[in-house]
């Protein structure tokens, strides 16, 4: 397991972590998971962003007479103690003890607890029942869901021994979830295949 980072706000549907490492991120669509208690919280990553830790201070541009983008921060060493990156990410599913739950925990995880990159054997063991896609497809204010569930099966199918197979399965999972939407269907459908 490889911590990335700490939660610094939570709700039962998502959390949102401050990453250990400035400008590194989990990839956008990856399974990360995290505790509460006995419980694992797994989640999608659904965006993140890097900022100043003063809310309402925004950076400036410091690289007029630099050559390269590194040689801003050994010019100036204190930004990274003056950036923070977070990730958000939206809560897909839980397990407690050995039963792998596809829906929302119990309760939601706790400030401060560590997240973890999940490895492509969790990833796919996590992601061999599709149950979890119904919470992807019905999420709301996530900035662009259907790009969320692409780069999410993108991430999966290559956790599987044989990606074809996962994704022509997934597909026909999709097709039954969305199936008055054949747009957002192929659309979907289009950004798995890229």
């Amino acid at each position: 397991m490889f911590k990335i980072g700490e939660i610094i706000e939570a709700s039962t549907g998502e959390f949102v972590a401050q990453c250990y490492e400035l400008h590194q991120p989990p990839p956008f669509g990856s399974l990360v998971k995290t505790r509460e208690g006995e419980v694992e919280i797994y989640g999608v990553v659904s965006g993140a962003a890097t900022t100043s830790i003063e809310p309402g201070r925004r950076p400036i541009a410091r690289g007029r007479d630099e050559a390269e983008e590194e040689d801003i921060y050994r010019a100036s060493p204190q930004l990274a103690k003056l950036l923070r990156t977070d990730f958000n990410a939206l809560v897909v599913g839980h397990r407690e003890g050995e039963r792998l739950h596809h829906y929302l925990p119990p309760r939601p995880a706790r400030v401060h607890s560590f997240v973890y990159l999940c490895d492509p054997e969790e990833v796919a063991r996590f992601s061999q029942s599709f149950d979890f896609l119904s919470i992807l497809v019905n999420a709301r204010g996530q900035g662009s869901v259907d790009e969320l569930i692409a780069a999410c099966l993108r991430h999966a199918a290559q956790a599987h021994q044989d990606p074809r197979t996962f994704l022509i399965k997934v597909g026909k999972e999709l097709a039954v979830l969305l199936g008055g939407e054949t747009s957002r269907l192929n659309t979907i459908l289009r950004r798995i295949r890229e």
